[in-house]
């Protein structure tokens, strides 16, 4: 049975407003120079919070199916991933299970505490099946969960940028890595490394979409489609 607290947590999450997210891809400039550039930014970007590794386990069916629904760019698409920060290896105390789901140009998230698991050269479809049926998930959750398996690790470093009132959220993204996990793989036996891209990403809330050109316009970067998931299953697996 679901808990009360976990019931109104839930409720909390599905109240998360939809936001926009351009992406760019600074292919001309070093990661010091973008970050450079949004400093001096009219809008007065602050840093919220320090830079650090972002991890992700990446989870789809056998066939692949959120992938190719965000290749073909269905209107309704989906990412299902485990992320943390910090190591990439070794105990894993706080991932936390997200739904990225878009609709359209804007997407929202939903996440769910998971169950602290270890990442190794051990870690296998066992393992992640063992930690899945004893987070505390909402049932709905575990239902969807049931045909999903792990099929992608990737994990980069990020940078972290906001207006003062928070309207407005920038992350760089760079040092991009992506290893192959099926279960049928040794896990991490095969890595691609990309540092070369910069990812930029500008985030906002739907409702200030009106003054968002007073933003982008100062970015000399060119707009991508740019999905790490996407990328990552095409580096390691075609």
């Amino acid at each position: 049975m679901t808990s009360a607290k976990q019931e109104i947590r839930i409720k909390e999450e599905l109240k998360r407003p939809y936001r926009y997210e351009r992406k760019f891809l600074a292919d001309e400039m070093s990661v010091h120079q973008v970050c450079a550039l949004i400093k001096l930014h009219p809008a007065m970007f602050i840093e919220p919070y320090p830079p650090r590794h972002v991890n992700n386990i990446y989870l789809d069916t056998p066939s692949l199916d959120c992938y190719g629904e965000n290749v073909y760019g269905g209107k309704d698409r989906r990412k299902v991933r485990i992320r943390w920060y910090g190591e990439l290896f070794g105990p894993i105390r706080k991932p936390v299970l997200e739904f990225k789901i878009k609709d359209g140009l804007v997407g929202t998230k939903q996440t769910y505490p998971f169950l602290p698991f270890t990442l190794d050269e051990k870690f296998t479809y066992a393992c992640y099946r063992d930690a899945l049926q004893r987070s505390p998930l909402p049932l709905e959750v575990q239902y969807t969960l049931r045909d999903l398996e792990p099929v992608l690790v990737n994990r980069y470093y990020r940078w972290y940028y906001a207006t003062i009132d928070g309207c407005y959220r920038v992350t760089v993204d760079t040092e991009m890595c992506f290893h192959n996990i099926r279960r049928h793989w040794n896990p991490f036996q095969y890595c691609v490394r990309d540092h070369r891209s910069i990812v930029v990403e500008l985030k906002y809330d739907i409702q200030h979409e009106i003054h968002v050109e007073r933003i982008s316009r100062y970015f000399p970067f060119s707009v991508t489609r740019n999905s790490k998931y996407v990328q990552g299953i095409e580096q390691v697996y075609f």
